[in-house]
């Protein structure tokens, strides 16, 4: 780290990047020690499973960014979290999470910070132009890429909704475990592009005061037009899952309504027989037609007559 950075400011225009596949507690260690960090920015280098955010100490940038990939077969978003420190003539990436945007591992990462910086469509060193502005620039695409990531995250999180709505109304009854974790994926996705949406207008605030130029300046807003567009597409996925429960809620009542009504068709078609049996199995000496030759049948006939009479009405009233 100290050759790198002492390389790097050694002549005007040198930059150096610094890519950590699986960061460990030693090379934060001598990352703090050759850049000199405070130790509150060193305590969170040590520490992941932060949200998007962004701070400065003294000359050094401090972002943490979280990328986003969708997993088809598991119907589930990976993210992967970035600690990224910028200072001038150099930058340090930190893959938390031992992946890469596109979610490259640490074992089939290269040992070579510009191979992997430029695989897959994820280019940070490809524009000449923009890295003669310095590594703000190098933050700034690795913020590109990661906002162009949750494009196809979106369209796979859409499919799953579409195919939830044919779900719902086909009556299948394990579809709202299906809209709970959608929703849970949704909620997760949503809580990064806001707080990357932070992390933006925290970059902007600084343009003035620390001399960002202005192709640097358009290029973080076309960034944050990308994410405004993720961020509302989040945001309508969200609401659809919402009315989409809703209406679940709504055809599980109705089933539920049918149900009780044939329950309660079939338990008055019993009750009839059974309140005329229940009566003339008292087995009291003194009662109508006890001794009547014709009072069984009679009795046999009633029964099947109300209970055949009831079931009439019902399928009427369409409650069977």
């Amino acid at each position: 780290m100290v050759e790198a950075l002492h390389f790097a400011e050694a002549e005007p225009g040198r930059m150096a990047l610094s890519l950590f596949p699986a960061p460990t507690p030693q090379d934060v260690d001598e990352l703090a020690a050759a850049w000199e960090l405070h130790p509150l920015l060193v305590e969170d280098l040590q520490h992941a499973g932060q949200r998007p955010k962004l701070e400065r100490y003294g000359d050094v940038l401090f972002m943490v960014v979280r990328s986003a990939l969708y997993d088809n077969a598991a119907e589930d978003v990976d993210f992967s979290e970035f600690h990224v420190l910028v200072r001038p003539h150099a930058i340090v990436v930190l893959c938390q999470d031992k992946r890469w945007i596109d979610g490259t591992s640490e074992a089939s990462m290269s040992g070579n910070a510009s191979d992997l910086a430029v695989r897959n469509g994820h280019t940070l060193l490809d524009d000449e132009y923009l890295l003669n502005l310095g590594p703000e620039a190098v933050a700034y695409r690795l913020l590109d890429a990661i906002v162009d990531g949750y494009a196809p995250v979106l369209r796979g999180l859409a499919i799953d909704k579409e195919q939830i709505e044919r779900q719902v109304f086909s009556g299948d009854a394990a579809v709202a475990e299906r809209i709970y974790r959608l929703s849970q994926e949704v909620i997760d996705l949503q809580h990064t592009t806001t707080s990357m949406a932070d992390v933006l207008v925290g970059l902007r605030q600084g343009f003035d005061r620390y001399e960002v130029p202005e192709p640097l300046q358009a290029y973080l807003q076309d960034v944050a037009d990308h994410l405004t567009h993720a961020s509302t597409r989040v945001s309508e996925l969200r609401d659809a899952l919402s009315q989409i429960l809703s209406v679940n809620s709504t055809l599980v009542a109705q089933r539920q309504n049918e149900d009780m009504k044939k329950i309660s068709g079939w338990a008055a078609i019993l009750f009839a027989p059974t309140l005329i049996g229940a009566i003339y199995g008292m087995n009291f000496d003194v009662m109508p037609e006890l001794h009547w030759t014709l009072g069984y049948p009679l009795a046999v006939g009633a029964m099947i007559a109300l209970a055949v009479g009831l079931y009439i009405v019902f399928k009427t009233k369409k409650w069977m």
